[in-house]
């Protein structure tokens, strides 16, 4: 395992040294291949994160955002990681940023599983920068550890699989470690004393079955840096 922890007093400290840390990588990016690609994760945490990004003077026509995980929902409810994407992130000095969305018209998921990944694919791999989150139940993106399609999912040659955990009300279109762990840079946003002692039962074993974020933790990809604030 390798990782970096930094530690911050409170999360809006933890956003402003998050996002200056992201925007120099996109910036590297762009600088050496004329654009990036940035990956996010949805709920809460990330709200005060995806606003120190909006502000930084990036070339953000040239950045692509798309989200680690996808409910199967419409883009305009509550629950839509990309409608969350574009109200937090994608205004101010990002409002040009191309925004890539895992969800198709598709009523199954999985009738739409292909399409998103050529979707991504477009985008171009390996990922630039890839910010997840981390659930107390161990799951990161939607790799969540009820989810019957787990094992496949872990070891599949796709970018994004879907997923259909009984813990979650709806179906999901994730990500997988083949795309998230090959990115060039790999950060882990968690708050709260609860999430600390989480990433600390993670790391003191490796079964990643039973907490999937071991799969960020343990694989062979990028050097890990976990930004944690009370």
């Amino acid at each position: 395992m390798a990782h970096d922890w930094f530690e911050f007093p409170d999360r809006d400290a933890l956003a402003a040294a998050l996002g200056a840390r992201i925007g120099e990588r996109l910036a590297e990016a762009i600088d050496a291949r004329k654009q990036a690609s940035l990956v996010v994760s949805g709920g809460r945490t990330p709200v005060r994160l995806f606003g120190a990004l909006s502000k930084l003077p990036l070339n953000w026509s040239s950045i692509h955002v798309l989200p680690a995980d996808e409910r199967w929902v419409d883009e305009q409810e509550a629950a839509s990681n990309v409608g969350l994407i574009r109200r937090e992130l994608v205004r101010d000095q990002a409002a040009a940023a191309h925004v890539i969305s895992l969800k198709t018209p598709h009523t199954l998921p999985e009738s739409g599983q292909m399409v998103a990944e050529a979707r991504v694919a477009e985008v171009g791999f390996p990922l630039d920068v890839v910010v997840l989150g981390m659930g107390n139940d161990g799951h990161t993106a939607s790799l969540f550890p009820d989810a019957p399609e787990l094992a496949g999912v872990l070891d599949s040659d796709h970018a994004c699989e879907v997923v259909r955990p009984p813990s979650q009300p709806t179906a999901r279109m994730t990500l997988t470690p083949v795309a998230l762990n090959n990115a060039r840079y790999q950060f882990l946003h968690i708050e709260g004393e609860d999430k600390r002692e989480t990433f600390e039962r993670a790391i003191a074993d490796r079964d990643v079955e039973a907490m999937p974020v071991r799969t960020v933790l343990f694989d062979r990809g990028p050097r890990l840096q976990v930004y944690w604030s009370p």
